[in-house]
């Protein structure tokens, strides 16, 4: 979230920020309530130090009469209290509510656009293989090769359901040792973290409450030993960001151990809410994966996160040109890049079926708004207590970098050839054969 503070000095910056951002948020109703609760604080402030005059009053009162009426006073000013509170607790609710809903201030070179249309090729790496025969999709290549099975994934789990066998769960492997391998090199903390989530998490990384539809709730969230259900919702993640960001909520750390560097891997849940025909068929849009994620805690400094965010692309590119893969940066207009971030940037991977490029990774800088709803905090320093910027990126995230592993890699002869790079962690295989 942004500091109340920036947002009484800057309301028109801050509704500047929701139409281009395409964010339904009524800054000035946000305004008002707050000052509606600053003048309930100071009433209970001056009604306070009224009651603490009146008590020392009552020792020095000339005689009962004089007690009484004070007494009565204190009552009044309690009964007044009351109401106060009351009202100050429906208004702390609403403030928190729209405080949630107020999007971070894009940077200035962002570009602005309503919606996808406008997000800009900022770089192109490598040219897409032509074949010189008849090019098959990576559902094609699963069923010949006996990789992919989508049949029986859709009767066990549901739409989008599939099973990768055989050799596709060994490329699929493959594929993360070498980024978690990179990582490593790279000085990031490793983490498995848990992908059930208590919902401060996923608050506290801005994935609610905006992205509700997106997530799926645990219906069945488990009983105490005394047999009373537990009451408090859980959740299941679509990537190992809010985990890894709430190792350190409400922690203040040192500025000496800055940046935190963590990288987490994960299976992810995304319920796809809105896309039921879109990218039905194949493994493109699925409800279930996995995917190596990075996560960076830095100073509050827009430089120093600017550059980490460059480097963080500079990782997921590092993974894509180990596999010799075309793909594109795409710099993310103001309409498609979300409530929290301030930067941000996709890359795509060229996919032979699709004749088009398709998105694999995504790369935020989302300065110091996620810190503060984890309250994430760290001392400078001189001793002063700040927020820190938070940063995340995909390393990699699988099955859609098979996607363009299976068809990029597809040989005349309808077998696949494995990447150079992923061939010494599969005991030296170099091709992917049909079964005889």
């Amino acid at each position: 979230m942004l500091d109340i503070k920036f947002i009484r000095q800057n309301p028109d910056a801050v509704k500047d920020a929701c139409v281009k951002k395409n964010i339904k948020c009524d800054i000035d109703k946000l305004l008002d309530v707050d000052q509606k609760r600053i003048k309930i604080k100071q009433d209970l402030e001056a009604i306070a130090a009224e009651k603490n005059k009146a008590s020392k009053a009552i020792p020095q009162a000339k005689d009962q009469i004089e007690r009484d009426t004070i007494i009565k006073a204190m009552k009044a000013l309690d009964e007044n209290v009351s109401n106060l509170e009351k009202k100050l607790k429906e208004l702390e609710a609403e403030y928190e509510q729209m405080m949630l809903v107020v999007p971070n201030i894009p940077s200035e070179d962002s570009p602005i656009s309503p919606d996808e249309s406008g997000n800009v090729v900022a770089e192109t790496w490598g040219e897409p293989k032509k074949f010189d025969f008849p090019v098959k999709d990576h559902i094609q290549l699963g069923k010949d090769l006996d990789l992919i099975d989508t049949e029986a994934g859709v009767k066990t789990s549901g739409f989008r359901g599939y099973y990768l066998k055989n050799e596709a769960v060994f490329l699929h492997f493959a594929i993360f040792w070498h980024a978690l391998n990179l990582m490593r090199e790279k000085g990031f903390k490793m983490f498995v973290p848990p992908t059930i989530l208590r919902e401060f998490a996923l608050v506290g990384s801005g994935h609610l409450p905006a992205g509700r539809d997106e997530i799926y709730q645990i219906g069945n969230p488990g009983k105490l030993e005394s047999g009373e259900e537990v009451k408090e919702p859980l959740y299941l993640t679509g990537t190992a960001e809010p985990s890894l960001l709430a190792y350190h909520a409400g922690q203040i750390l040192n500025e000496k151990d800055l940046p935190i560097k963590m990288c987490g891997i994960s299976q992810c849940y995304r319920s796809e809410v809105g896309s039921y025909g879109k990218d039905a068929k194949g493994l493109y849009r699925v409800h279930e994966f996995m995917k190596v994620e990075q996560v960076l805690i830095c100073k509050n400094d827009i430089e120093e996160s600017s550059q980490w965010l460059e480097t963080m692309r500079e990782i997921s590119q590092t993974i894509l040109k180990d596999l010799e893969l075309p793909h594109r940066v795409l710099s993310i207009c103001t309409g498609d890049m979300g409530a929290g971030k301030y930067k941000m940037y996709d890359i795509e991977t060229w996919m032979p079926s699709r004749q088009a490029y398709g998105e694999t990774h995504s790369d935020s800088n989302l300065t110091d708004w996620q810190a503060r709803r984890l309250n994430t905090r760290y001392r400078d320093k001189e001793g002063n207590i700040k927020f820190p910027h938070m940063l995340n990126n995909t390393v990699v995230a699988s099955p859609r970098i098979l996607i363009a592993v299976m068809e990029n890699y597809q040989q005349a002869d309808g077998s696949i050839a494995i990447p150079k790079v992923l061939q010494p962690y599969l005991g030296g295989m170099t091709q992917i054969f049909a079964k005889k």
